[in-house]
């Protein structure tokens, strides 16, 4: 009997808390039969009311979903939560071929749907665009990103936390400027599949942005029937894109991430330094493309992962990874092969393991690095005479140890 006051007392002071700190937008008149306009109307008028106490908003799970315009604006302090972990191959309706839940339904391609100030957070959400083609390339929509970072201010401390994303060409797009940078963003269980092959851009984010445990697929809307075509698949890894694209960025933190059938895995700019560590890449034409702008600490560290480079994407040249410009780079237990596939038209080989390219000194180390599945006579690349490059313990194609020692 004790037992039961108890449990009931706690579940007492759960509703209240949550009846404190979250509201609901459909007391804001965020309604599942209303028009797309008339729901981003209401739901910035709620945005707008939260902002001053910092209240959350309850993003409450209907089954049709809620219709929205473009153009949201989540101010400073507010918070937008649903009920989701990432919905890694979609929610279904229990009759129809469509997702339920905490789910916003997106038509128009006027403005990227939400704008992020400051101090926010958005998480447990599903972001759907039915019209979006799942069969024809010719018939892609290219929307403006679902999520923006703001284009007026500095965007400080932003939460995006078990997002899933159906039908995007953008997903994520906080790529700043000089004048209007970003710092500690956190991206941390995503998942979706631009159709523009880009999940996650930064530019001039200072202060370790960190992009954790995300999964970029062509199957994530599988259960209710829209799986993307091979088609489809092709056109994505035919633009000359990064799922992942960070430059002008202090000591970023990317871990446990997984692509598939992009043409571009990572892109490392000339502009940061950090660590890269637990990812896949799978069916990708280029795996980690890493550039360094100098010396001092435009380095990275990149360990145990796995490329699989196998196709052609927008031009003819498959690499795992490729270097070019300045500084250092650690490879350690990296693997790399690469094999068909029939989602997507693959060559199944890679050109080589590594390309370094470029006329500036730089260095790189590899370790325990296993290396097959590549045309070139040698892993390795080298059309910089300039790069230094020891290898030590690491696999060929053949299964023979490789330990090199280049221009020490």
């Amino acid at each position: 009997m004790k037992h039961s006051l108890f449990f009931t007392l706690f579940l007492l002071c759960c509703f209240a808390v949550k009846g404190e700190t979250m509201k609901s937008i459909q007391e804001f008149g965020v309604l599942p039969q209303n028009s797309p306009q008339t729901n981003t109307e209401n739901l910035q008028k709620a945005i707008d009311w939260a902002a001053e106490s910092g209240t959350a908003l309850y993003v409450e799970p209907v089954t049709n979903g809620y219709p929205m315009a473009s153009g949201v604006v989540l101010k400073q302090n507010v918070s937008l939560i649903g009920v989701h972990g990432p919905t890694g191959r979609g929610t279904k309706h229990i009759t129809e071929n469509k997702p339920v839940g905490s789910l916003f339904l997106i038509t128009d391609e006027a403005k990227p749907f939400i704008t992020v100030e400051s101090s926010t957070q958005i998480k447990g959400i599903q972001f759907w665009y039915p019209d979006q083609s799942y069969q024809d390339k010719n018939k892609i929509i290219k929307y403006p990103p679902t999520i923006q970072m703001s284009q007026t201010k500095t965007v400080q401390g932003v939460t995006l936390s078990c997002l899933t994303f159906y039908g995007e060409y953008v997903a994520m797009d906080f790529n700043g400027r000089p004048d209007n940078i970003c710092e500690q963003i956190l991206f941390e269980h995503c998942y979706g599949y631009p159709l523009s092959g880009e999940f996650i851009r930064i530019d001039y984010c200072y202060d370790i942005p960190r992009i954790l445990h995300c999964h970029v697929n062509p199957a994530n809307m599988r259960l209710f029937g829209r799986t993307f075509s091979k088609e489809i698949v092709d056109a994505v890894i035919a633009q000359p894109t990064y799922t992942y694209a960070i430059n002008h960025t202090d000591n970023a933190q990317l871990m446990d991430v997984f692509t598939f059938g992009v043409h571009g895995g990572i892109y490392l700019g000339e502009h940061t330094y950090g660590q890269l560590t637990n990812f896949n890449l799978d069916c990708v034409t280029v795996g980690i493309y890493k550039n360094g702008g100098g010396a001092f600490n435009r380095n990275w560290q990149i360990a145990q992962g796995s490329i699989i480079a196998n196709v052609k994407g927008c031009d003819t040249s498959i690499h795992p990874i490729i270097i070019t410009g300045e500084g250092h780079t650690a490879i350690s237990n990296v693997e790399a092969f690469s094999g068909l596939n029939g989602a997507l038209t693959a060559d199944g080989y890679s050109d080589d393991f590594l390309l370094i390219m470029g006329d500036k000194t730089l260095t790189v180390s590899l370790y325990g690095c296993r290396m097959r599945n590549y045309k070139a006579e040698n892993p390795i690349t080298i059309n910089n005479p300039k790069a230094r490059v020891q290898a030590v313990a690491c696999i060929d194609k053949e299964e023979n140890f490789y330990n090199v020692l280049i221009n020490p």
